[in-house]
């Protein structure tokens, strides 16, 4: 399957802001294959004025230098008007912030009207740099793995198709070859974003110990893992504070989240064992091991990577929507998914492959009063209080 010229919402929001008068430093930031280079280019080629485009590299690593001279193109290009500087890769230049922030300060002076973008396959890298000297001068556009919505009208893909196959562009070109997939899932992207992006930090000192949280924590997504069950799975000698910094690490590089309970106590939800959830079902799937053949025919497998598909399409909107999500579960009354905005609640239920009921759904409402309930799945015409899986991942329920 040939990889489609698609055209993302964030190529939209990018061109808007390009668009508006020189005020910030535009920084595309996610995970690694999820169409940042792609966005980027599709963004540039709607606007007519002049554009210098450069990708740092790896021997580029210690070059300040070699970025002081894009830039210094960038303003050769807007001696005359206005012109836009794009660096891909930029965690790459060593100590980049503070040479960014130095250029852009200067151009601010003299009104020099050079509009930057930058961007780098390393969520995490990014990330720090941008807190080491850019607060104030730069918006971020979150490009994640792809929701149904875009997935089905880029590939045609079916619900089951992306519920296995997830939402990694290059990788959905082999999803009528399932052994390519895995191998591409394993080598082009699980291996380059955690040996690359994130056991390359220095925080981490337990490098297998960090892989080995994230293949089992992918694995079950979806589920709650206590920390003591956790730490007797894990080969690497750990403790619960370290495997909770590298649980907060994996979720900062868009991978897996450890959704923590639901309570008006902020200190008691921190506390709670995590429920994890992987950013992208294929995540799931290519660490569940030799059963993930069973994962869409098996009822209590399927309620899994249904429950883990519909959190990670609400981490996604969380990370551009800005509400939080947790779980909630007391005594054998349990709720899938709390979403919070503001003084708006909602209780989200899922209902699908595994057999379940509303109780949990029911004590919690009592109990917390939310503004809303939902129930998503089991049924296929919409209501207020529920709908189907398709309705729900099409972006056609409003969550609050």
């Amino acid at each position: 399957m040939a990889l489609p010229a698609f055209e993302r919402s964030i190529v939209q929001t990018l061109t808007s802001r390009l668009r508006e008068k020189r005020q910030y430093i535009q920084i595309i930031e996610g995970p690694r294959q999820t169409g940042k280079s792609t966005a980027i280019a599709q963004s540039l080629e709607k606007l007519p004025c002049p554009i210098h485009s450069a990708q740092a590299s790896q021997g580029l690593a210690s070059s300040q230098a070699w970025l002081r001279q894009q830039w210094e193109e960038g303003r050769r290009l807007a001696h005359s008007g206005e012109a836009i500087l794009a660096i891909d890769e930029i965690q790459l230049i060593k100590q980049w912030p503070g040479v960014v922030k130095s250029l852009w300060d200067e151009d601010t002076k003299t009104d020099c009207n050079l509009k930057v973008v930058l961007s780098g396959s390393s969520s995490l890298l990014l990330k720090q740099g941008l807190t080491e000297g850019l607060t104030g001068r730069f918006e971020l556009i979150p490009c994640y793995q792809w929701d149904f919505l875009e997935v089905k009208k880029a590939f045609d893909l079916t619900l089951d198709q992306y519920l296995f196959f997830g939402g990694y562009p290059g990788a959905l070109a082999f999803v009528d070859n399932a052994n390519r997939w895995l191998s591409y899932m394993e080598n082009s992207i699980i291996a380059p974003s955690i040996f690359k992006d994130v056991i390359s930090l220095d925080s981490i000192t337990k490098p297998a110990l960090m892989e080995s949280v994230f293949t089992l924590g992918t694995a079950y997504s979806g589920q709650e893992v206590s920390w003591r069950k956790l730490l007797g799975q894990l080969d690497d000698a750990g403790n619960t504070t370290t495997i909770a910094h590298y649980v907060h690490l994996l979720n900062d590089a868009g991978l897996l989240a450890g959704l923590q309970k639901y309570s008006p106590k902020l200190l008691q939800s921190r506390g709670s064992s995590p429920r994890f959830i992987a950013y992208d079902t294929s995540l799931m799937t290519t660490n569940f091991g030799p059963q993930r053949d069973n994962l869409l025919s098996t009822p209590d497998l399927r309620g899994h990577l249904v429950e883990c598909a519909i959190g990670a399409y609400l981490l996604r909107r969380a990370k551009k929507e800005h509400f939080s999500v947790t779980w909630w579960r007391e005594g054998s009354s349990e709720v899938d998914f709390v979403l919070q905005s503001g003084t708006s609640l909602t209780a989200l239920e899922v209902k699908s492959g595994r057999v379940k009921d509303t109780a949990g759904l029911l004590t919690f409402a009592d109990k917390y009063h939310p503004t809303r309930t939902l129930i998503v799945g089991g049924t296929q015409k919409p209501t207020s209080e529920s709908c189907d899986l398709e309705s729900f991942f099409l972006g056609r329920i409003p969550l609050f």
